[in-house]
């Protein structure tokens, strides 16, 4: 634990790198600890934030309890949906789920052109996924219906693309299976989408695991956070453009970075106080607007061009 002044208060807080709790030595995942209990793992979420598969040097106040906040109040409204691990919040940082294992795929939806989908397709590709793509598309333009864009989820390195019949051929998943997780992904997106929407923000993708716990199919790891989901504005939501002036995810970290002449090779720099700020107040944000505390306009966001005029 470290104490840091709050850039968006002033004031000192508490922040997070690594979790010392008394169960053993924990698996520490880029901004995630997690310590295994036999039959159940603790998850612990620390304030440090990763981009481009790089852990920055420095914390995010806030960050850790705002996702364990948007992790568990959808964990617990999309159980109607398809059975997850979520058992119980034990503290700010820490939730009790059930022990699975994992399925090695990543499940990611996309409704909308964008991030490496877009900027393969920019260049050229129209055949990706086992899927293929119209001409004429724009940047961040909405598609017909949702895509299911899965790829390899690998420990070390980069996730790779697969298709349907390579992920079976491979052995990481048999075809029935395949078909009840491909149909599940789809309804979960549905039901976020839908939620979201309400508030007023678009899921234009997100990504979520399954895992196999007491011969089920579950839902593991998390559901959209500002980690693992992009979070757009329906109000100022413009296709052709680019989405981060009023987004609630990481694509604002990574636009930043790039700004900065950094997109994941060498030392990862240590982020100026006003980005921090503008991370922070979009990780606290993404909770609030999702479960409907604020609106987006109350968070009074910067955008990257207001950080890095010229």
């Amino acid at each position: 634990m470290e104490i840091v002044t709050d850039p968006i208060t002033g004031k000192q807080v508490e922040v997070v790198r690594n979790s010392d709790l008394k169960f053993g030595t924990p698996r520490r995942g880029k901004v995630r600890d997690v310590y295994d209990l036999g039959q159940e793992l603790l998850i612990y979420h620390t304030d440090r934030i990763s981009a481009f598969d790089v852990v920055m040097p420095t914390l995010i106040p806030h960050k850790g309890e705002s996702l364990l906040k948007l992790s568990v109040y959808w964990m617990e409204r999309s159980r109607k949906v398809f059975p997850n691990h979520f058992i119980e919040a034990l503290d700010s940082r820490t939730i009790r789920v059930r022990k699975a294992k994992r399925i090695d795929v990543e499940w990611v939806v996309r409704k909308y052109l964008y991030g490496s989908l877009w900027r393969a397709y920019r260049d050229g590709r129209r055949e990706m996924y086992g899927l293929r793509f119209p001409d004429g598309l724009r940047m961040a333009e909405e598609l017909p219906e949702p895509v299911l864009t899965p790829t390899t989820k690998a420990d070390v390195g980069h996730d790779e693309e697969i298709s349907k019949e390579e992920a079976i051929a491979k052995g990481l998943v048999d075809r029935e299976t395949w078909k009840i997780l491909e149909e599940a992904t789809l309804k979960l997106y549905e039901f976020y989408q839908s939620e979201a929407k309400r508030r007023g923000i678009i899921i234009p993708d997100f990504k979520i695991e399954f895992g196999i716990a007491g011969g089920e199919l579950i839902q593991i790891d998390e559901p959209p956070t500002h980690d693992s989901a992009r979070m757009w504005s329906l109000k100022h939501y413009r296709p052709g453009e680019p989405q981060e002036s009023h987004c609630l995810d990481k694509e604002f970290l990574r636009e930043c970075l790039r700004r900065m002449c950094f997109s994941g090779d060498g030392k990862p720099p240590e982020l100026p106080v006003e980005v921090v700020r503008e991370i922070s107040k979009r990780c606290i944000g993404a909770y609030k607007v999702i479960s409907g505390e604020s609106t987006l306009e109350d968070l009074a966001l910067a955008s990257v061009d207001d950080l890095f005029k010229k």
